[in-house]
Parts: C-alpha cells; structure tokens; sequence
C-alpha cells in the first residue's frame, strides 16, 4: 500500500513573506541604509565643530581627503595591513584545521581551546598582547630586550605595526578555525583514499584533491577577513598604540575617528568613511569578479 504524498502548503498573496522579512529589514534599515545615508549628505557639508552651521561644499570634502598626503600614506598603511592580515589569519587558520583534523591524541580539546579567541572582543584582545608585548611590564617585551633587541612598539613604527598586525590576526584565526575544519570534514574521505591507492603523497594530495575543495571556503573567508581588517580592527589599534606612533598604525578606520571625534572635522571623516565603503565593495566586487573564477564550487 503506497503511502500519500505530503501535503504542500501554498501561501497566496505576498503579505506574510513581507512580514517575515520585516525585522530583518527594519535593522538593516536602521542600522546599516540610515547611518550610510547620513554619512554621504555629511560628506557633502561644512559643519562648525559645535555643529551650529553647515554650508553645502558639494564634493569640497572628497577633493580635499584624496588630495591629502596624509591621507594617502594611511591608504597605504591600510592596504599593507590589511592584506597582512588577512594572509596570517587564513594561513594560520588552514594549518592549525589541518592539524586538528587527524586522528591525535586530545583533538577535541585542542580544537575547542582553538576556538575560544573568538569570544574575546578586539580591545581585550589587544589588552592582552599589551601585557604579553609592553617593554617595561610585558613578559615577552622584557625577555626581547634582556636578549639583546631594542623592542619598544610604542617608539618603533615597524614593531607596533607587526604588533597590531600580528594581534588583530590573532583575533581572527578562530573564526577561520572553524570554516576551514568544517569544509576539511565535509570531504568524502573515500576520495582521499582513492587518491592515496593512486600514490598521491599527502602534500600532493593536499594541493590537488583537498585545496581545490576548500576553495569555496577560502574564498568566502578571504572576503570576510578583508572586511574584518578594514572596519573591525579599529578596537585592537585604538587599545595598542592609538595610531602611534607618529601615525605609523594608523588606518583608514581610525583615521575617520580621528578627524571626526578628536578633531571634530565631520564633513572630512564623513568624506573618509564614504571613500573607504566604495574601497571596500569595490574590493569585495573585484574578488567575486576575478577571484572566483578559481572557486571550484
């Protein structure tokens, strides 16, 4: 006796779809489209910095940032930190999966202690590599320097870029973790083993039949991590070096907070934080237009 096929529920009209979707769309609205939209007519103001009168410049504001020299040196910065970033995170992150996916002793600890980074927001994070890094009180700050090496983030513009580098990274690599192991788990091990009996060495074998089918994986974290690096980096800069010294740390991000909360130059930081939206969608484009040509989905 055949069983009946299921029932299938039809909903007519579009009023509940809409009503699903409202909380949604009522925070993004509030949150993301309003702030965006205050920001661009911001951009194209002068305010006075008690914000009693603001004049209509037009794009003033924009001409003025791009031809900044200052502004320009921290375009450079952001795309070396960034791109730093973004490159230790995700290596990092693919090894330590690798790792945590064979068969070892205590893999479940070591795959939840790995973990647990993510749960620490960017200004502790940076706290802590405060107190690991600071030259008087850190323990490996003292240990660099009882070895011979001047190590002094807070008056060397190199050290305290390798310091937020390496900090914000740190803060990241968890997150990557746990995409890479899922993607690393969700391969048929039968096509492991078929590459194997071919006498596929595992490197090889990494490069050709497991890469390939993380490359989705990688490609949405490379996204991801590009994005973190741009925007949520700002905590780890503001509690290490405050964009010190001498603004060798300071990025795009924290530079629209510095002209436009220390400074109270609102019509230039808005500018800034239009600029560096339009850098980062037409980054993200450009990887989505030639970075996923590579994706083997």
């Amino acid at each position: 006796m055949s069983r009946p096929a299921p029932a299938s529920h039809l909903f007519r009209g579009t009023a509940l779809p809409w009503l699903l979707l409202l909380p949604q769309l009522v925070i993004t609205a509030l949150f993301f489209f309003w702030p965006a939209g205050q920001a661009v007519w911001q951009s194209l103001l002068r305010e006075d910095a008690f914000g009693l009168r603001s004049e209509f410049v037009g794009l003033e504001n924009f001409a003025d940032v791009l031809a900044d020299p200052t502004w320009l040196a921290a375009f450079g910065r952001t795309l070396l930190f960034s791109g730093s970033v973004a490159s230790l995170a995700l290596v990092s992150a693919l090894f330590l999966a690798v790792q945590a996916d064979r068969n070892i002793r205590g893999a479940s600890v070591f795959k939840t202690l790995l973990i647990w980074p993510y749960a620490v927001a960017p200004a502790v994070a940076a706290v802590l590599w405060l107190f690991m890094f600071h030259p008087n009180i850190g323990i490996f700050g003292r240990m660099l320097n009882a070895a011979g090496i001047a190590w002094d983030y807070k008056l060397n513009g190199d050290q305290a870029m390798l310091l937020v580098i390496v900090a914000s990274a740190w803060k990241q690599v968890s997150y990557n973790f746990i995409f890479f192991l899922a993607g690393l788990q969700s391969i048929p091990k039968s096509v492991l083993e078929a590459a194997a009996i071919d006498g596929a060495s595992p490197r090889y074998r990494f490069w050709t039949v497991v890469f390939p089918l993380l490359s989705p994986t990688a490609f949405f974290l490379l996204v991801v991590n590009l994005v973190y690096a741009f925007f949520d980096t700002f905590g780890v800069i503001h509690a290490l070096t405050q964009g010190g010294p001498g603004k060798a740390t300071e990025t795009l991000i924290y530079r629209v907070y510095t002209d436009g909360v220390v400074n109270l130059n609102l019509g230039s930081s808005a500018a800034q934080s239009v600029i560096l939206m339009v850098l980062v969608v037409g980054l993200t484009f450009m990887q989505f237009r030639y970075v996923e040509r590579r994706v083997h989905y």
